[in-house]
């Protein structure tokens, strides 16, 4: 009567979100959509040109802003990297070669691993570029190592690496009026941010100290203002906050001290049950074999 019972498991299964329906965008696409977002906002950060009277007279504004809003000066990080010539190389480099290589290694990670978190990313780094460039044409500011009231040093023209000419107006590559907001600090928080949101180690956080040690470098090598990276954060989170985000990924619940005994236990009732749904055996009676004292009498018997 057991012969009809199985016994089953409960599966458990990923729920379905945007990291198991996305599919990965065809990858000429976003390579010829990414770099037309960068050529557009390098050219158009060169329409802040020639407005350098404007730029020196806004960097005095911030410079006194921060004053007022009591904002530690930048004098006081650049004084820490100047202790050793290693330390502000360090810093320069650091400046010249992280900031486009990891985000655009950022971007590969998320379109190979996690196309949803790919495309929200995109989208929000495409955001805050298109505000920052807006900013920078419409508020040029020089840097804190060209305002002389700032008291700081240059560290890229002397220590060096530099990426900026000697004098802005002999830089056809970049402008140097665009301080404000730092983009250096706000890709690097939403780097920080997008591989919290993609990824599920409890160390994940730990990438929060990509945009803390850039900013330390920014603000040391004389580049931006504090003001610079708080702007570059407030906008950033006004595009996350208008683009909408994927499902932050979910490990599977961890199966209860109770479902490991039924699962250990199943088995073995599965056996049970298969012997009680055969038949029984039915003993078959022997005949016992003669006993040697009542063989003798018949032997006489037939004797005689």
């Amino acid at each position: 009567m057991f012969a009809g019972i199985t016994t089953g498991t409960r599966r458990q299964t990923r729920p379905t979100g945007p990291e198991t329906t996305a599919s990965r965008p065809p990858l000429v696409r976003e390579l010829l959509l990414v770099t037309a977002l960068f050529l557009v906002y390098k050219f158009g950060r060169q329409l802040a040109n020639g407005h350098e009277a404007r730029a020196f007279d806004n960097a005095d504004r911030v410079w006194s802003w921060e004053r007022a809003l009591h904002l530690p000066g930048e004098g006081s990080v650049q004084h820490l990297l100047l202790h050793g010539d290693t330390l502000v190389k360090a810093a320069n480099t650091f400046y010249a070669t992280v900031h486009f290589p990891a985000t655009v290694a950022f971007l590969v990670y998320l379109y190979l691993r996690r196309p949803g978190h790919y495309l929200w990313s995109r989208r929000v780094l495409a955001g805050l570029t298109a505000a920052a460039l807006v900013l920078h044409i419409t508020v040029p500011l020089a840097p804190p190592r060209m305002l002389t009231t700032a008291g700081l040093v240059d560290t890229a023209q002397v220590y060096g690496p530099s990426v900026y000419a000697a004098t802005p107006d002999n830089d056809a590559m970049a402008n140097q009026f665009a301080a404000m907001p730092s983009l250096h600090f706000g890709w690097a928080l939403m780097v920080a941010i997008g591989l919290i949101m993609a990824t599920r180690s409890r160390w994940r956080w730990l990438w929060l100290l990509h945009p803390a040690l850039t900013l330390l470098v920014v603000v040391g090598t004389a580049n931006h203002y504090w003001l610079d990276a708080i702007v570059a954060t407030a906008l950033l989170g006004a595009v996350l906050y208008f683009v909408p985000a994927p499902k932050r990924l979910t490990r599977l619940p961890a199966a209860s001290k109770a479902d490991r005994q039924a699962s250990v236990a199943q088995p073995a009732l599965a056996s049970q049950q298969t012997s009680l749904s055969e038949p029984m055996p039915v003993p078959v009676p022997q005949q016992a074999p003669a006993s040697p004292r009542t063989s003798a009498p018949q032997l006489s018997e037939a004797v005689r």
